[in-house]
């Protein structure tokens, strides 16, 4: 399996997720529900984040065609979201905490378009499909999936 399929995936799963949150997050009744989805959001979306860092966009900053201010736009966005999220998780203030757990949202939802009309087929363009597995081969065994071929 290609590394951008993968990361697709998993895209798709959170897709889901955030709009259960969009969904929920208006009616939750108190800060310390808002602050555990914040929690739940983040271990994943982090997870996430740095699996596309340390093996997609590592490899692709290895080529001297990759765009290197499209891969620290990528960066400094994972940054952002997972502060929000952070900062989603300490506060005392229901609204503050709603208002930058669907902040999180919203510039997750535009980090994953960006990657998949951008980064993805960038990289498709110019790693090539052995690399590519080879990737998915490495992100499978850190999720500790099985995948066959790999």
């Amino acid at each position: 399996m290609k590394i951008t399929d993968a990361l697709l995936g998993e895209h798709g799963a959170f897709y889901a997720q955030f709009d259960r949150l969009e969904a929920e997050l208006p009616r939750a009744a108190g800060v310390a529900e808002v602050r555990e989805q914040a929690a739940l959001l983040s271990a994943a979306l982090v997870s996430h984040a740095h699996l596309e860092d340390d093996l997609l966009f590592e490899r692709l900053g290895r080529v001297s065609a990759a765009d290197p201010g499209l891969l620290a736009v990528m960066a400094e966005e994972h940054e952002r979201i997972a502060g929000a999220l952070t900062k989603a998780q300490s506060t005392a203030d229901l609204a503050t905490g709603r208002s930058l757990l669907l902040e999180a949202v919203a510039e997750a939802r535009e980090h994953f378009a960006k990657e998949e009309r951008a980064v993805f087929p960038l990289a498709e363009s110019l790693l090539g499909a052995a690399v590519l597995e080879e990737l998915g081969a490495a992100w499978a065994a850190r999720r500790a999936v099985y995948v066959e071929g790999s």
